[in-house]
């Protein structure tokens, strides 16, 4: 491969003082409405999630708008088609900035509305200048800017489409040129890296406690990973050579001590096959009991405390991941109140189980873990509470929230708001998981809502084109639906694979299918790499194309070295680490390695603006550029090769 690097339940009781205090402005720019019909109907708590919550009803015309509310400007953006081609160009100045608007590689000329915002404030459209013979606009910056972290964002239409939004941070009211003005809590610079506690590493041995029931298998048993063991590796370096900056640790409240589920084994297993069917511990971490209490297997409140505290010394954030949609029937709380579950049987009659998409609000996981229902206000208030507890106590980042979909917009609301008026002054980054269009995913990504969700279109289409043979084009389009989704300079999740999918490299090198059933492959045979040659290469393509498109990027542990495996269980082995590789995953972690720290170093790809250059069936070329500094990225699926060269342009 050709590699180019050129440089020219219920809340406990919170000790301590709880701020209250109620901004006047919001922390980060408000998300822009995306306008879906003539009248505009959004909840205040969407946008300004400092305020009581109430519904407004505009009429809008179809073009580029502004709403003044509560001393605020808000985007609203036209229902027209999308398009690619607003770029930030040469040399970056202390009070202004250029921009030029490109079609097919050039400067092209065309008549744009536009705003310009630093906050949630606009900008005098005399401050916008434009030079026909050059094709190129000029921003005259205020002279007095706030200080501090804001942000500079240009929005623009023309009368036929809609162009990717400009995002430019500014320190101090002066644009940020080099990733040296960016620190961690900058969400464009995140790398996640998910980590699955209980398979990751064991840095405690003596809170090891397996169930050894005879009805569990052990491969569904506890594996002894623990916190002690995340701060062991943060120590070593473990992630500062990788180059990630985020961590995503999974749930670690309380969780049952007994087996609960049961899988069959209609075809037998490959680790016993005198057993007919397995249950399961709750080695994961999704079955919470009792929400504000660490559970015993994984640490103590102590070890999480050293945890944060030596991953922040090593610049490093962690997000925790949490789940509201459901409690154990265990639970203290469940037990208190056996009401609080949403109907298990629909209107019909039928079981509401499983049913992820028609009943997706009330649909239940499992018989062990009732849903909660959250539209009610009192459950509601309840479980935003004991997320905040987490916030209260220790010192996280943010949150992964499991489930979004099946969890009412009214609980986002609520527990957004009542982040920014307890926390006015904590940066807390928060990111979903939900399954569906991006209309569905995209109704969650709101200022008063979540800040971003995984982009799970963008995966698959990867797995459809790269290990499939589908075509480039596809890629292509799906990076533009996201951008008009989510805006141009969105934080969604592109990951390489989750706790819940076929191991990628498997699926790379042809050891398994996308059609396959994932969990029968796991269960009765060893699913391995397939043809290593193709599968490994295949991995890293996919690895480039995360690291360089818009969103922020998020390994599951082992991908950065292929790990193998079918579908749950099989896709979460214990962590294995540099001695325990073979040649093959110590070259694809290496350069995985090598690409992240190029995207951490390089500006243009964490605040550059994208462009297309050309898109066929087996190659896709595009640039990343920020003021004057472009990386250029080109994927050839055919012949499995990538190129990444960086240039510096100033006129």
């Amino acid at each position: 491969m050709k590699f180019l690097y050129c440089i020219m339940p219920l809340l406990l009781a919170v000790t301590g003082c709880v701020r209250t205090v109620v901004p006047t402005q919001p922390q980060t720019p408000i998300m822009p409405v995306h306008r879906t019909g003539d009248t505009v109907v959004f909840h205040r708590t969407d946008y300004m999630p400092w305020l009581e919550d109430s519904i407004v009803r505009m009429p809008l015309s179809n073009r580029l708008q502004l709403i003044h509310l509560n001393g605020c400007d808000i985007v609203v953006l036209p229902d027209k088609p999308f398009r690619f081609g607003l770029a930030t160009i040469g040399q970056p100045r202390r009070d202004q900035v250029e921009f030029a608007l490109f079609k097919d590689g050039k400067r092209h000329s065309e008549f744009l509305k536009m705003y310009a915002l630093v906050g949630n404030e606009r900008l005098d459209s005399s401050r916008i200048g434009y030079d026909n013979d050059q094709m190129v606009y000029t921003l005259t910056l205020p002279f007095t800017m706030p200080k501090g972290r804001s942000w500079l964002r240009v929005y623009a239409q023309s009368a036929s489409h809609l162009y990717n939004d400009l995002l430019i941070p500014l320190q101090d009211g002066v644009p940020v040129t080099s990733v040296k003005g960016l620190t961690r809590h900058d969400p464009h610079t995140q790398v996640l890296y998910s980590i699955l506690v209980d398979r990751f590493h064991n840095g405690n041995k003596t809170n090891d406690w397996k169930l050894n029931s005879p009805e569990i298998l052990d491969i569904v048993d506890y594996q002894g990973g623990d916190l002690a063991g995340i701060t062991e590796k943060i120590e070593a370096g473990f992630f500062d050579s990788l180059g990630v900056n985020t961590l995503w640790i999974s749930p670690i409240s309380q969780n049952p001590w007994d087996a609960w589920g049961r899988y069959p084994f209609v075809h037998g297993n490959k680790y016993d096959n005198s057993r007919k069917y397995t249950k399961f511990s709750a080695y994961h971490g999704y079955w919470p009991t009792i929400q504000t209490q660490v559970d015993k297997r994984f640490g103590t409140e102590g070890e999480l405390d050293t945890l944060l505290m030596k991953a922040h010394a090593h610049n490093i954030n962690v997000i925790l991941d949490y789940v509201a949609n459901h409690l154990h029937i265990q639970s203290p709380t469940y037990r208190q109140h056996p009401d609080w579950h949403t109907d298990s049987i629909l209107p019909d009659g039928r079981r509401n189980f499983e049913l992820w998409d028609e009943a997706r609000l009330t649909t239940w996981f499992d018989t062990h873990i009732p849903t909660l229902d959250l539209e009610r206000e009192e459950i509601c208030d309840n479980m935003t509470d004991t997320a905040l507890y987490w916030l209260s106590r220790f010192d996280l980042d943010g949150f992964r929230h499991d489930a979004c979909k099946h969890i009412p917009e009214g609980y986002w609301r609520m527990l957004t708001s009542k982040m920014v008026k307890r926390f006015p002054d904590r940066p807390v980054w928060m990111i979903g998981e939900t399954y569906g269009s991006p209309e569905l995913i995209g109704s969650y990504v709101k200022t008063g809502m979540l800040n971003a969700q995984f982009d799970f279109n963008v995966y698959f289409t990867l797995i459809d084109v790269l290990c499939n043979g589908g075509s480039m084009e596809k890629i292509g389009q799906v990076v533009a639906e996201s951008a008009a989704a989510y805006g141009s300079h969105h934080t969604m999740g592109n990951i390489s694979g989750n706790h819940d999918q076929v191991r990628y490299a498997s699926l790379a090198g042809g050891d398994i299918r996308s059609w396959d059933n994932g969990k029968e492959e796991g269960w009765t045979r060893t699913v391995g790499i397939g043809n290593a040659q193709v599968g490994y290469r295949r991995a890293l393509l996919q690895e480039v194309l995360n690291l360089t498109l818009p969103g922020v990027p998020c390994i599951y542990q082992g991908d950065e070295y292929g790990e193998v495996g079918g579908g749950d269980p099989d896709n979460r082995h214990m962590m294995r680490f540099d001695s325990e590789l073979n040649e093959e995953e110590m070259d694809m972690k290496r350069r995985v390695s090598e690409l992240v720290r190029l995207r951490r170093s390089l500006i243009a790809l964490q605040y550059g603006d994208f462009l297309p250059i050309t898109c066929d069936k087996d190659v896709f070329t595009f640039d990343r550029t920020y003021m004057g500094q472009t990386v250029r990225v080109s994927i050839n699926r055919k012949n499995l090769s990538y190129t990444i060269q960086t240039f510096t342009i100033h006129s």
